[in-house]
C-alpha cells in the first residue's frame, strides 16, 4: 500500500552515511539499521520482492526516518544507541547482559559470602574481575572457599549459629564449622581478607606470612596450629597453577562464532594465554541481515557497556564496518581493542572453534526441541485434542483464610514455562467460607473477559486449559468457557496420595491415565507444580504485605525493627500475644513499649 510512495521518498536519500529507522502504521519502531551510503541501501528494501523475514517486515512499513552522520563510526554508534532504547521487533538482539561476570563480596556483612554479579554497583561491596565466564566464576569461589574452609552452604551466619547440628561439609573437612559458632567472627574475618588478598593475586606474599606464623607456632610447641597453617599454605601453593584464572582481568583474546540453523546462536569463547577460559553463547531470532552484518551487530551489543573487553577479538568472516566497529570498542575501553578476521594459522583454528561451538549448540537445542514437539504430539494424541497443544495455561486456587482467596495463572508454549504471560488475581466475589469452584470460576471469567474485551496481556487464547482438582474444577471452568461462547479443551489434574500428578480428568469424571508416556506425565505434573508455587508465592507475598502493613502503624516501628519482630516471632499473633520481658530481647525498650501499647489499647480503656 505505502511501497511507491517509500521507493519515491527512499530515491530522494544522499549518498551519505547514516542510520535508517523503518516505522510500522502506529509509528512504532520495527527495524533499525546504519548505511555507507543511505540512498543505495534503502532504495534495495523497495526494489523488487524478498525472502521471508526481510519481506514480512518491508510489509510492515509505512514509513521511515533518517538521520544522516558525519561518518561510518557515528552512523555506527547511533544505530546501536537505537536499537537498545527501542528494542526494535526485527533487528537482532542479545536478550540479557551476560558477559564478563564479577566476583561480588558484601564486606559489610558481620559474615561475608561471595556471589556473582552481572556488573558493578555502588553497593559499597568489593567487586574481583571481571571473569571469562560463570562457570569459572563459581569455579573461583568454591576452590577458595575450599582452600580456606570457608562455607558454601546455604545457612547465613550470625543468624543460624548453633540452630542446626554441623552440615556434611565440616566431616569432609573443607569448612570449620562456622554454624557452630567455633571458631568465632573475627578468625573468619580473618580468613575473608586472606581470600581477598588471593583475588588480588598476593598469594606469593600470603604464602610467606603464613610461613612465617607456622614456624612461630611451631616454636611454640603449638603443634595443632602449625599443622593447620601448613595445609593452609599448601592449599594456596595449589591455587598457583590456576592463578592466572583468578587474577586474570579479562580475556586476551575472544573469539566470536556464529551459526543459523534450526536456531541461530552466537558465541564467544574466550582465551588467555591460547588457554581456554571460558564460554558465553545465546540463542537469538534469525536476523534479517546477512551473518557479516549481524554478527557486527551482536559485537556492539555485547561488549558496549559491559565494562570490560579482550585485547583482540577474533571474527569469523570479513564485516564491512570493521574499523568503525574496532575504534568505537577502542573508545569504550579507553584502550586499543583489535578486531580482526581470522585467516589462517591458530587464530583461524580458534575461530572455527567457536563456530563448531555454535554450531553445536544450535544442534543441541534443536534436539531438545524435538523432543518437546513429540511430548506435545503425544498429548495431543492421549487427550484427542483438534490441534497441537502448543499454548497451555493452568491455574490454581490458593487460600489465604475467607478474605484472602488468591489464584495464580502460568503459561507453558512449546512445552516451555513463559514467565513474562503469568498471571495473578485476587479473588473479590467470594466471601465467608472458601469456595474453590466459585473462586475458579471467578478467575476464569475475568480472564476470558479480559480476552473478549480485547485486552493485549490477555489477547492469547491457549489451545489446552488446565485446572488444579478434579472432575468439579473441570465442570467450573468448561461452564465459563460456554458462557463466553469459547471453545477449549479443559482438563482438571488429579493429585495421587503423595501430592504427585496422577492423571487427567474431564468434567463428567472420565480418567485420562499418564503413566504410558512419561514425557506426557512428566510435563503435566511440571505444571501443575509450578502453577501451585506461583500461587503459594503470591499468597506469601500478600501475608507478608499484610503483617508490615500492621506493624507499620506502630509508631517507632521502621522496617529493620519490623523485619527484626517478624524474624524472632514468626506471625504478626505471637507479636501481640509477648509479654514485655519477650519484646525488650527483640527491640528497645521504648519500641517494646510502642508494640505492647498497640497491642493492648482495649485492656488499657477497660482499666
Amino acid at each position: 500500500m505505502y511501497l511507491d510512495a517509500l521507493r519515491e521518498k527512499a530515491n530522494m536519500l544522499p549518498l551519505l552515511p547514516g542510520v535508517y529507522i523503518m516505522l510500522d502504521e502506529k509509528g512504532e519502531v520495527i527495524y533499525v539499521g546504519k548505511a555507507k551510503a543511505l540512498k543505495n541501501r534503502v532504495t534495495s528494501y523497495f526494489r523488487g520482492s524478498h525472502q521471508g523475514k526481510v519481506q514480512a517486515m518491508i510489509d510492515k512499513v509505512a514509513d521511515f526516518n533518517v538521520i544522516v552522520a558525519a561518518n561510518e563510526l557515528e552512523a555506527l554508534v547511533l544505530e546501536n544507541s537505537l536499537i537498545k532504547r527501542h528494542q526494535p521487533h526485527y533487528n537482532i538482539l542479545l536478550r540479557d547482559d551476560k558477559g564478563y561476570p564479577f566476583i561480588r563480596l558484601d564486606v559489610k556483612s558481620a559474615y561475608p559470602r561471595f556471589a556473582i554479579a552481572s556488573r558493578q554497583a555502588q553497593d559499597g561491596a568489593r567487586y574481583f574481575g571481571p571473569y571469562g565466564g560463570r562457570s569459572l566464576s563459581f569455579g573461583i569461589i568454591d576452590t577458595i572457599c575450599k582452600t580456606l574452609r570457608l562455607p558454601t552452604c546455604s545457612r547465613r551466619f550470625p543468624r543460624d549459629i548453633g540452630k542446626d547440628r554441623p552440615c556434611l561439609n565440616q566431616h569432609l573437612g573443607v569448612c570449620e564449622g562456622w554454624c557452630t559458632g567455633m571458631p568465632d567472627q573475627e578468625e573468619y574475618r580473618k580468613l575473608i581478607r586472606q581470600a581477598e588478598r588471593i583475588l588480588d593475586g598476593d598469594t606469593a606474599s600470603l604464602t610467606s606470612e603464613l610461613t612465617e606464623n607456622m614456624n612461630a607456632a611451631a616454636e611454640e610447641l603449638n603443634f595443632e596450629l602449625a599443622a593447620k597453617l601448613r595445609d593452609r599454605i599448601r592449599a594456596i601453593e595449589s591455587l598457583q597453577t590456576k592463578q592466572r584464572a583468578v587474577s586474570l582481568a579479562f580475556a586476551d583474546m575472544d573469539a566470536v562464532g556464529f551459526y543459523r540453523g534450526a536456531k541461530c546462536c552466537f558465541t564467544v569463547m574466550h582465551y588467555t594465554a591460547g588457554v581456554l577460559s571460558g564460554k558465553d553463547h545465546e540463542f537469538v531470532e534469525e536476523p534479517l541481515e546477512s551473518d557479516a552484518e549481524a554478527i557486527s551487530s551482536l559485537v556492539r551489543q555485547y561488549y558496549v557497556g559491559r565494562g570490560s573487553w579482550p585485547k583482540l577479538i577474533l571474527l569469523p568472516v570479513e564485516i564491512e564496518d570493521r574499523e568503525a566497529l574496532e575504534e568505537l570498542l577502542s573508545q569504550s575501553a579507553q584502550r586499543r581493542v583489535r578486531v580482526e578476521t581470522a585467516k589462517r594459522g591458530d587464530r583461524r583454528a580458534l575461530a572455527e572453534a567457536a563456530q563448531v561451538n555454535a554450531r553445536e549448540e544450535v544442534e543441541r537445542a534443536s534436539s531438545k526441541e524435538q523432543k518437546r514437539l513429540k511430548t506435545l504430539e503425544w498429548l495431543q494424541k492421549t487427550l484427542d485434542l483438534p490441534k497441537l497443544p502448543e499454548r497451555i495455561e493452568a491455574f490454581d486456587i490458593s487460600n489465604l483464610g475467607s478474605t484472602g482467596i488468591v489464584a495464580a495463572m502460568t503459561v507453558f508454549e512449546q512445552g516451555k514455562p513463559r514467565k513474562k504471560d503469568y498471571r495473578k488475581f485476587r479473588v473479590e466475589s467470594v466471601t465467608g467460607h472458601p469456595d474453590d469452584y466459585a473462586s475458579m470460576s471467578e478467575v476464569l471469567t475475568r480472564r476470558f473477559r479480559r480476552y473478549l474485551d480485547g485486552d493485549e496481556k490477555f489477547g492469547a487464547l491457549p489451545d489446552l486449559l488446565l485446572i488444579d482438582g478434579g472432575a468439579t474444577h473441570a465442570a467450573a471452568a468448561s461452564a465459563v468457557l460456554r458462557d463466553a461462547a469459547l471453545r477449549i479443551p479443559v482438563y482438571g489434574m488429579v493429585k495421587d496420595d503423595r501430592h504427585r500428578t496422577r492423571a487427567l480428568i474431564t468434567e463428567d469424571g472420565r480418567e485420562v491415565g499418564l503413566s504410558a508416556f512419561p514425557a506426557v506425565f512428566a510435563l503435566i505434573g511440571k505444571i501443575q507444580e509450578e502453577t501451585h508455587r506461583f500461587a503459594i508465592e503470591y499468597q506469601r507475598s500478600l501475608r507478608s504485605a499484610s503483617f508490615a502493613s500492621v506493624l507499620d502503624a506502630i509508631p517507632g516501628v521502621g522496617e529493620k525493627r519490623r523485619n527484626a519482630l517478624l524474624q524472632h516471632f514468626k506471625s504478626v499473633r505471637a507479636i501481640e500475644k509477648a509479654d514485655m520481658e519477650t519484646l525488650c530481647a527483640v527491640v528497645p525498650k521504648n519500641t517494646a513499649q510502642a508494640v505492647w501499647t498497640y497491642f493492648h489499647k482495649e485492656e488499657q480503656i477497660c482499666e
